[in-house]
């Protein structure tokens, strides 16, 4: 059966491991995520997170 995680979950769970460093192999024992679904919320988190970089225009 297929679990469904709200926003805010996917959220914490991407930042413990990107920003906090916490291993898969951790967040899966504390909260019975695969590590399938963390690495696909990263990908998709780093995904909207990136912008394009902004163009500087000279003022003359």
């Amino acid at each position: 059966m297929s679990q469904n995680y709200t926003p805010e979950f996917k959220k914490k769970i991407v930042r413990l491991h990107e920003e906090e460093g916490c291993t898969y192999k951790s967040i899966t024992a504390e909260y019975g995520v695969s590590k399938a679904s963390i690495s696909a919320w990263c990908r998709q988190f780093r995904g909207k997170c990136q912008t394009k970089p902004k163009i500087q225009s000279r003022i003359r």
